[in-house]
């Protein structure tokens, strides 16, 4: 079983490494609210970073906003990730760090290196398939021997979604066999944005995109058995009738890491892998058009370094507005909400899966708050709660591993509905 106990020479339960950057300062606020949930209902934690100033000002502000004076004297520990013997010593003193620090494929290894090698459980909010394969890819015996756990893409990207999927498997009577997801967002009068460090991430990513198909044939993996009636593909853009709106394919990390989930409980657990689809509703046929715009001066421009500069410098041009520098206020954070509906279907108990077509079906919903700011510190947070409190749920050997395989077993559902992150049946 992998170590969740502090001790003198590793005092941290957590450390929020990059906690002065635009996610990293609400990871601080949430870990802030909810300390009491900690092992034995103290939670000992850290903030690190490159500059002590800019980690003090966290701070500060975050007692403010809390209304909790205390947070003033949380310990404050400088590294960087260009100094590999600061990261090395940082790692050292937490059982668990929480890497807010990205975009993840530039700065993202340095971190699981130094946590594999010094015996740090490593939680990041990675939307990045290639860094997250890669990690699995080049870390993942290494993190075994080490009795290190190394979980990827534990905020909106893709808790949701990963164990979205689990959740309604649980909850279907009999044997699920595909599932659809379909993402909405709702926001107030103000509208919403992102920060433009996720915009930066799918530049390089897209640009990127043949290294990924590169890397996962270095894997060799077998295809996943399909059990039931394949799962038909839906087109690039189509109306869909169950959400009423004109609806394309998700392009995030969710298809990527669902996937390895299942292939995780296949060939671990000899379950029966579950197909997945991952779509994203845009609304009326104004929307449409304006996507259809961005997305072919996106795809033309990434292609080539002159255009990817214009790209990473105009985020809120070619985004219209979805992306900026600045990043979203708190009142744009406190209206803005997403929901997951999800569409299984299956044979129900006593039906064989091997004869017919699925005579069940299922819908599930996930609601939350904001996504990137609000949501995903929540995710990231409970999902290091989980692993101090449920280390006998967890896995019992270290390694890579999605969510959805880390917590399969435990009650990370649960601990993200009490927290506003609500997992429902239809």
């Amino acid at each position: 079983m992998a170590r969740v106990e502090t001790s003198p020479s590793r005092p941290y339960h957590l450390i929020i490494f990059g906690a002065s950057g635009f996610t990293g300062q609400f990871v601080v606020e949430e870990v802030a609210r909810v300390a009491s949930e900690g092992p034995n209902g103290n939670l000992k934690w850290a903030v690190a970073g490159r500059s002590k100033q800019k980690l003090e000002k966290v701070l500060e502000q975050a007692a403010a906003e809390l209304s909790k004076p205390e947070l003033r004297s949380v310990d404050v520990i400088v590294a960087d990730v260009g100094e590999p013997d600061s990261l090395a010593a940082m790692c050292k003193q937490a059982v668990i760090v929480l890497n807010c620090v990205g975009p993840y494929r530039f700065f993202g290894e340095q971190m699981v290196k130094a946590s594999v090698e010094n015996g740090a459980h490593h939680i990041d909010i990675s939307g990045e398939p290639q860094f997250l394969e890669g990690m699995q890819f080049n870390y993942d015996s290494q993190a075994a021997e080490k009795g290190v756990y190394i979980i990827g893409s534990c905020g909106f990207d893709s808790i949701p979604a990963d164990m979205g999927v689990l959740f309604t498997r649980d909850q279907f009577k009999g044997t699920l066999t595909a599932v659809e997801s379909f993402l909405t967002f709702g926001a107030g009068e103000d509208g919403g944005c992102i920060h433009d460090g996720t915009w930066q991430s799918a530049v390089h990513g897209f640009s990127e995109g043949h290294e990924l198909t590169t890397l996962r044939k270095k894997f060799n993996h077998k295809p996943l058995p399909t059990v039931g009636s394949k799962m038909k593909r839906r087109g690039n853009l189509f109306f869909c009738n169950e959400i009423e709106q004109y609806s394309v394919p998700f392009m995030g990390s969710d298809p990527s890491v669902v996937k390895r989930t299942q292939r995780f409980l296949v060939e671990e657990h000899q379950e029966k892998p579950v197909q997945y689809g991952a779509y994203v509703g845009i609304g009326g046929i104004g929307n449409v058009f304006k996507m259809l715009f961005a997305g072919l001066i996106f795809w033309l421009f990434v292609k080539f370094s002159f255009g990817r500069k214009l790209l990473l410098k105009h985020p809120e041009f070619f985004s219209f507005g979805v992306f900026s520098k600045e990043g979203p206020t708190r009142k744009q954070m406190k209206e803005s909400t997403f929901q997951f509906d999800f569409f299984g279907e299956g044979y129900t108990e006593g039906q064989d899966p091997s004869q017919g077509k699925p005579n069940g079906k299922i819908r599930t919903v996930i609601k939350g708050p904001e996504c990137a700011y609000v949501a995903t510190p929540i995710a990231m947070v409970q999902s290091a709660l989980t692993i101090l409190n449920e280390p006998t749920a967890l896995p019992k050997k270290g390694g890579v591993y999605t969510p959805g395989a880390l917590f399969a077993k435990t009650t990370l559902t649960d601990r993200l509905h009490k927290h506003g992150i609500e997992f429902t049946v239809l």
